[in-house]
């Protein structure tokens, strides 16, 4: 009876340890407490400065989250979004995906340099990058994870990966799934991670063709709400106001909650990316009714997604660097 017992609380044990304590890749381990000796104050200084941002624009969460996920998809979790173009690196800030709408520079500037006083040349813009996107996502309300540390920082960037493989708002469902499989991410991440639309806005240009002309038959698209479609097109005109900014989640725009997922069960999903989750794929209908259902496990698919992205080939031991300064390579 007694090793009974034994066995089932080992059990448990394991049950409830972290999602994250160590993720093999390719060059070592990324794991939670990488800092506790090295900058015993790191995750602290990036929650105080990141919540400082949010409190001061709450659109802010969604912006840092954004960004994390577009690194990750250019040559892995390295931080070679953030570097601006010098010595022979075109930035990656000028991409389609980014320009004139990746935003939250500064806010990372602003912790790296509080990191820098602390524990000079320690922590790297990657991982600033991935810890500031999950305490965006609990400070929108959202669920919290423990985020696996270690990554080093890229000495280049990539332009042409950031064009090519961050999912684009009219990509058809299949290439959007396409994109996540190439980093080693199915469908249920792809569903889970959609659901980061909970807050943060869209530009009009991002989604004007399935207003005026989906198909190339000057129609709007069928599968959006033929109301919904008509309080868009008040602000988003055939033509002008491309900057003009639209709720993703138009219920509860700053709160992390599954609303996304009932706003696509009712054709309101603002971009194309939104609503091919429901039209074009029984499998991912099915995970949306079961989000739209079942907040809580939203949230947990949620936060074992995002650690699953932030493990795309980071670089670890001696590859890259810890730069100094997030937007530029360190000086030889």
């Amino acid at each position: 009876m007694a090793r009974s017992m034994s066995f089932f609380i080992f059990i448990a044990l394991l049950a409830f340890a972290p999602i994250c304590f160590s993720f093999k890749s390719n060059n070592g381990n990324l794991f939670p407490q990488y800092y506790y000796k090295t900058c015993p104050r790191a995750q602290e200084i990036v929650e105080s400065v990141v919540a400082k941002a949010v409190a001061k624009e709450a659109r802010m969460a969604a912006s840092l989250l954004r960004l994390h996920f577009h690194d990750c998809f250019v040559k892995g979790c390295d931080a070679s979004l953030l570097l601006d173009s010098s010595r022979g690196i075109v930035t990656e800030k000028g991409s389609n995906p980014n320009k004139n709408s990746a935003r939250g520079f500064e806010v990372l500037d602003d912790i790296k340099s509080a990191l820098e006083k602390e524990c000079p040349q320690t922590v790297s813009c990657a991982d600033i990058l991935a810890l500031a996107a999950r305490d965006s996502t609990v400070l929108a309300g959202g669920p919290s994870w423990e985020v696996p540390l270690g990554r080093r920082d890229s000495r280049s960037a990539s332009l042409s990966g950031s064009n090519n493989n961050i999912p684009a708002p009219n990509n058809t469902f299949n290439s959007i799934l396409s994109k996540f499989q190439r980093q080693g991410l199915d469908l249920v991440d792809l569903v889970a991670l959609s659901g980061s639309h909970t807050i943060g806005n869209s530009r009009c240009t991002s989604f004007r063709q399935r207003l005026y002309n989906q198909s190339g038959n000057n129609k709007p698209d069928s599968t959006l709400d033929k109301s919904y479609a008509a309080q868009l097109r008040n602000r988003c005109p055939k033509s002008g106001g491309d900057r003009n900014l639209f709720f993703l989640d138009f219920v509860s725009p700053t709160k992390f909650d599954n609303s996304y997922f009932k706003l696509l069960l009712a054709s309101k999903g603002l971009l194309n990316s939104d609503q091919v989750l429901t039209t074009k794929s029984q499998a991912s209908l099915a995970l949306v009714k079961q989000y739209a259902e079942n907040n809580a496990l939203f949230f947990d698919h949620f936060a074992k997604s995002m650690v699953k992205m932030g493990n795309i080939s980071p670089l670890t031991g001696s590859s890259g660097e810890i730069r100094k300064n997030c937007r530029k390579i360190n000086s030889s």
